[in-house]
Order: C-alpha cells, then sequence, then structure tokens
C-alpha cells in the first residue's frame, strides 16, 4: 500500500506509535498513562453522582407546538434544546439521558470541521483552488488527484464510495474499519490515512456526491499545514472559541488520526454554541473562528444545479451544500448539520435560533424519520415568529452553571 508520509505524533519525540500492547512500556507510558481513552475503551466517572432519571426531563411551555412531546418520542429523541437569541427556552432529555451527558453527532462533526477548515482559509494557509494533492501528494493516484479543497469540501466530485452503512461490502464499512468502528478484516487498510489512499472515481467533477471520505481528507489538509493532530487542530480552532461547558471528544484510530466525518461527541447545549457562532458570523465568545465571509458563503447556499441528492431535495426542493453544511434554500434560510440516525444542528436565521435534535434513530437513514423531523423543526421555528411573553418563555442563559429542566415523572 501506499506510505502515507509522517503525520504528528501523538506526543513530542515519539519513537513510533503506542500500541494496545506497548502502551504500558516506556518511553510510551509518559504518553498514554494521561491520555488512555485513545488505547483503552474508558467510562466517565462525574464528579458529581446522579442516578439515570427514570422520566424524561423536560421544559417546553415556551413553544407553541402542538403534540411536542409525542412528537419528540416518535423521532427516538434523546436531547432535544431551542436556543433563542443567547437563552436556552426550551429542552428536553429522554429517561437515562442528561444534560451533561455527551451524545455522538455523527455527521455534524463534518460542519464543525468545515468550520476549521474556514479558520485556515482565512488566515492564508490553504487556497480552496488549489488541487488537493498540494497539500497531500500521497493522494496521487487516486481519486483525489486532481479535484480543488473546494471540489471537496462541497462534495463535489464522482467517487467508487457507497455509503450504504447497512453493506458490509460498501466502502463506508472499509471506511470504518480502518477508523477503528468495526472489526477489522484480512486486507483491511491499516489506519484511515491509507484507506483514502485507495479511493478511485471517474475524475469528474461539479455534482453533489455525499461521501464521508471527503471530510477525513480536509482533515488531513488541516493536519498538513497546521502540524497539529486533527483532535488538536479542532480544539485550537474551533471548541476553545465557544466557552463551551465540557471538552468534546472523537475517536481516534490507530495512528491517531481523528475520524472528522463523524467521531465527535459533546452535549447539546455546547453543540448549540456551534450553532450560534454561525448565527454571530463565525464569533465566538472566546474569539474568531471563521470570517463573517465564509459564513455568509454558508447561509447563501451552494451550487442548487449541482445537488443530486433527491432524499434531500425531496424534502427541500430548492436545497444544496456547501463548505460540509445543508442548505435547505426554503424561504427562512434555514442552514443545517445532519448527521445520520437522527442529528440535527439547524439554524433558524429568521428568528436568531439555533435548534438541536439528537436521536437514536432504529436505523442509519429513513426518509420518513427524516421528514418528521425536518416538519417538526420548521414547526418549531415558525413558532418563534411572534415574540415570546416574558412570563412564557422563562429564559435562561447558555452558561456553564444551569438548572436543569423539570423531571416528568410518568403519568400513573
Amino acid at each position: 500500500m501506499t506510505t502515507t508520509g509522517a503525520h504528528p505524533p501523538r506526543y513530542g519525540g515519539a519513537a513510533g506509535q503506542p500500541t494496545v500492547d506497548s502502551w504500558q512500556e516506556g518511553p510510551h507510558n509518559r504518553w498514554t498513562f494521561a491520555h488512555l481513552g485513545e488505547m483503552l475503551p474508558t467510562a466517565s466517572v462525574p464528579r458529581h453522582f446522579t442516578s439515570a432519571p427514570a422520566a424524561a426531563t423536560e421544559r417546553l411551555a415556551a413553544l407553541a407546538v402542538p403534540g411536542l412531546t409525542q412528537r419528540l418520542e416518535e423521532t427516538y429523541t434523546d436531547a432535544f434544546l431551542v436556543l433563542h437569541r443567547n437563552n436556552v427556552i426550551a429542552e428536553y432529555y429522554r429517561p437515562g439521558f442528561g444534560q451533561n451527558d455527551l451524545h455522538l453527532v455523527m455527521s455534524i462533526s463534518k460542519s464543525m470541521c468545515g468550520l476549521v477548515l474556514g479558520a485556515l482559509v482565512d488566515s492564508g494557509d490553504i487556497v480552496t483552488s488549489d488541487r488537493v494533492v498540494h497539500y497531500v501528494p500521497e493522494l496521487a493516484g487516486s481519486v483525489y488527484d486532481g479535484p480543488t479543497v473546494q471540489h471537496v469540501l462541497d462534495m463535489a466530485l464522482h467517487l467508487n464510495y457507497s455509503e450504504d452503512y447497512l453493506d458490509p461490502s460498501s466502502e463506508v464499512q472499509t471506511h470504518d474499519r480502518s477508523a477503528g468502528w468495526r472489526t477489522r478484516r484480512d486486507g483491511d487498510p491499516q489506519d484511515t490515512y491509507q484507506f483514502l489512499t485507495t479511493l478511485t472515481g471517474d475524475g469528474t467533477v461539479g455534482r453533489f456526491q455525499y461521501c464521508s471520505a471527503n471530510t477525513d481528507v480536509l482533515a488531513w489538509i488541516i493536519e498538513r499545514v497546521t502540524g497539529l493532530r486533527y483532535s488538536e487542530a479542532l480544539s485550537k480552532y474551533l471548541w476553545s472559541k465557544l466557552d463551551a461547558d465540557r471538552d468534546a471528544t472523537i475517536t481516534v484510530d490507530s495512528s491517531g488520526f481523528g475520524f472528522a466525518n463523524g467521531g465527535v461527541s459533546c452535549t447539546a447545549r455546547d453543540l448549540a454554541r456551534v450553532g450560534r457562532l454561525m448565527l454571530d458570523g463565525g464569533e465566538g465568545p472566546a474569539g474568531r473562528v471563521a470570517s463573517e465571509g465564509w459564513v455568509r458563503s454558508i447561509h447563501a447556499g451552494g451550487d442548487r444545479e449541482a445537488m443530486a441528492d433527491a432524499s434531500f431535495t425531496g424534502i427541500h426542493p430548492h436545497g444544496s451544500y456547501t463548505r460540509q453544511w445543508w442548505c435547505t434554500g426554503n424561504e427562512r434560510g434555514n442552514v443545517t448539520g445532519i448527521g445520520i440516525y437522527g442529528q440535527y444542528l439547524w439554524i433558524d436565521p429568521a428568528t436568531d435560533t439555533v435548534v438541536v435534535q439528537l436521536s437514536t434513530w432504529p436505523e442509519p437513514d429513513s426518509g420518513h424519520l427524516h421528514e418528521l423531523q425536518n416538519q417538526l423543526l420548521l414547526d418549531v421555528s415558525r413558532s418563534l415568529d411572534e415574540p415570546l411573553a416574558a412570563d412564557e418563555s422563562e429564559p435562561q442563559k447558555i452558561t456553564a452553571e444551569e438548572t436543569a429542566p423539570e423531571t416528568k415523572e410518568p403519568a400513573t
């Protein structure tokens, strides 16, 4: 297989990479003993013990949306949050899941990567009209030998890549195995870097094709221009600027490469802060992430003629995709990050509102559930077109010290 060159080491002066067989031995243990979560499965030990709530916790009275609780339950919702301006006006958490719990956001991770890359475009470290191989020569001979960074950002290139999450022979499952998300098979690439070099296509650009590998290529470019591991770049250029309540996490493969396309976990409140950033023109509480122009380009939408995803245009006929964000093209200008199994980060500029809905559908992709969830998000947005009454909204500032929503015991 192709040699993928030098990558950012897990720790300074590293001679090789720690493995599950060598992590206890020096010199690797100087790093692994403080980063064990990258080597072995770990469980959190909360500093405040609270038993998992037996019933849903909710604060939804501010939203004039009929049957809201039932609709959240029907869409397998684990966490739901509405951030109106800077106030949390509504929250819901299913039984057993709480306000401070991290939730996998799947492909909303892609939208975060798009913001990190935007920061590096603004600084001049990346030029989107440059060819991908200008930054990552190891991709010469692959499908990425020719397309520009912008093509990859907008997923506007053809790849021989099946995104069928349930097909064991699909490229997306090989991708998962290379990243450590599934049990490896003989002959699989040794890590994500190697996997990306194997991808082929017919060389055409300009037409949308959703492909998770594209985001990991962007992360590889980010590593090359910063000298940081992707997990570190995500912290430096995005997460550290949000005034987040909690650290996010990202899964890493055997070489330490972060799974940029789908591996981020965070709280609903911290994800809402990413949405708030999108409404504030790229400016975070602790500093600018992306330029106002970068964010404005996302809100403006991508090339509608290039959009070839019937499942998305079936719901949003004027929809498009740009810079790792889905753009509905509707009259409200809604923009969203979307992840399989029901993850949504929904931006409603018309009411200065962010809606987070994190679910666990029983299947990765469902046209029926997408329709239900999109209609719910639109109904929530429209319900805020009229000003909230002061005595109804009971707003809470989105700060680290919060009162948890009320726990609703089941009726007896």
